[in-house]
């Protein structure tokens, strides 16, 4: 059984990014992600790079790599073993976009003020 829950992100209007994302990737790229968030559901926050990395303010990034394609997914973690598929993108540079980590805080902020207002 797996140990962490993952779970995507779904934005007000219903839409789920990093759902989305995935499905719009070719066939060999999205086993290799889907691959890796079987790995992150089983170890969690023990996962480390290559295959995950501490991006700050709570937001990670998920890593997948075929030839010299790279692709990223965000998420964070939350309350009881979860973790929130926020968004992703196919990785164009060095650093990531500063715009899809602060879509990913925006995201994990807006989830975490729904779930407060829910208890």
């Amino acid at each position: 059984m797996a140990k962490f829950e993952v779970i995507f992100y779904d934005k007000p209007n219903g839409s789920e990014p990093a759902k989305d994302f995935l499905l719009s990737l070719d066939k060999k790229m999205r086993t290799k992600m889907l691959r890796t968030i079987s790995i992150l559901a089983d170890n969690g926050t023990d996962l480390r790079e290559p295959h995950s990395k501490f991006l700050g303010d709570g937001i990670f990034e998920l890593r997948a790599k075929i030839g010299s394609d790279i692709t990223r997914v965000l998420y964070f973690f939350f309350v009881g073993h979860r973790v929130i598929l926020t968004n992703g993108f196919i990785k164009k540079t060095q650093k990531t976009p500063k715009n899809e980590i602060e879509e990913a805080k925006k995201c994990r902020a807006e989830y975490l003020s729904r779930k407060e207002n829910l208890t």
